[in-house]
């Protein structure tokens, strides 16, 4: 089933095609494949849409500042899975694939926390989009209780150009700002080489109790509300972070990640590139980088596709899609896959050294 004809399929089929992927009981290949395909075809669908907000994303955060780093992904199946089995209060699973609201997502990066509430403010509070907000969490007034930190808007897609088939799908745009943004980042790099999931509040305790810690850090450091249940006092909170730092050897162990990871890429001699497909090797320690033009999407997306299947239920691989202007703009947006934890322990060496 490709992009074109995934409109076929009713919602049922394209959930139960998930359902699939997420039920742990042991199926064929075939099967398996089959609801790959689906779900691949359900997720390239909001592609289109995900390019509009994107595009406009740019220009509006451009305009505040030039500095700003916008991308876009289509989220990883594997992230799918963990989002379809996710229990609330011991409840039953009741997610369902077509009720997910960030399968396309735009993201940028603000230098500070002043610039994400202009952005927000001026162009999605008081904006001009034709687009339907349907969701809005502002997670730095209110930080979650894992310490994460950003501004969430969930949009309804509405065509006034002929592109009917795409109405109704959701966008999920996300502004942060730089603090933010290395926190979040450096919990996924965490996630890949420790095989836990923290970023979905699965994992360690003391890897869960240092990253809060840090969050409430850098949210001083912001002056905005920090994380429930963490010291109010600098000096506490400070002293804390040491002791889980040098439980957990955080700085040893990201430096090594850093300075172990090998790259390959095919893109030197290529020009003009728009999509990168990321695929992540934490037992080899490499990554690979594809690059395609803005001509290539189609082949983009079913190189996609076609590298989760690979790495269906194998948790060392990680793969994603993502969209940038230039290659300095990937590695701002996704230092994660670069396995690039240096600018957030620049931030926590100051911490570390206060007191």
């Amino acid at each position: 089933m490709n992009q074109l004809n995934v409109k076929k399929a009713s919602k049922s089929q394209i959930n139960n095609s998930a359902k699939n992927l997420s039920d742990d009981k042991n199926q064929s290949i075939e099967k398996i494949n089959d609801a790959l395909e689906i779900v691949s075809s359900w997720k390239a669908m909001h592609s289109y849409p995900m390019n509009v907000f994107k595009k406009r994303l740019k220009r509006v955060s451009e305009k505040i500042d030039k500095n700003a780093v916008s991308a876009q992904r289509l989220k990883r199946v594997s992230s799918i899975i963990k989002k379809l089995k996710r229990k609330y209060n011991d409840n039953k699973p009741t997610m369902k694939l077509t009720q997910m609201q960030d399968i396309a997502g735009c993201r940028v990066v603000m230098p500070n926390i002043t610039q994400v509430r202009e952005l927000y403010s001026k162009y999605y509070h008081n904006g001009d989009l034709k687009h339907k907000k349907i969701n809005e969490k502002d997670y730095i007034s209110s930080p979650k209780e894992d310490g994460y930190r950003s501004i969430h808007l969930i949009y309804r897609y509405k065509s006034d150009k002929g592109r009917d088939e795409y109405n109704g799908l959701l966008v999920e745009v996300q502004i942060r700002s730089k603090l933010q943004h290395l926190w979040a980042t450096a919990v996924e790099t965490v996630d890949f080489f420790t095989r836990q999931a923290i970023k979905s509040n699965q994992g360690e305790e003391n890897w869960k109790t240092f990253f809060k810690l840090v969050s409430s850090a850098f949210a001083r450091l912001e002056k905005s509300p920090i994380v429930s249940q963490t010291p109010q006092n600098e000096k506490q909170l400070y002293l804390q972070i040491k002791q889980k730092e040098k439980e957990l050897q955080v700085r040893k162990k990201m430096k090594h990640w850093t300075e172990s990871v090998k790259y390959f890429d095919n893109f030197k001699n290529k020009k003009n590139t728009h999509f990168y497909l990321l695929e992540l090797d934490t037992v080899l320690e490499r990554l690979n980088i594809s690059a395609f033009t803005k001509k290539q999407e189609k082949e983009a997306l079913l190189a996609y596709s076609q590298a989760e299947k690979k790495i269906y239920n194998k948790n060392e691989y990680d793969v994603v899609l993502v969209s940038a202007d230039n290659i300095q703009d990937l590695k701002k947006a996704y230092p994660n896959y670069f396995l690039d934890t240096k600018q957030f322990l620049s931030y926590l060496e100051v911490i570390l050294k206060k007191y």
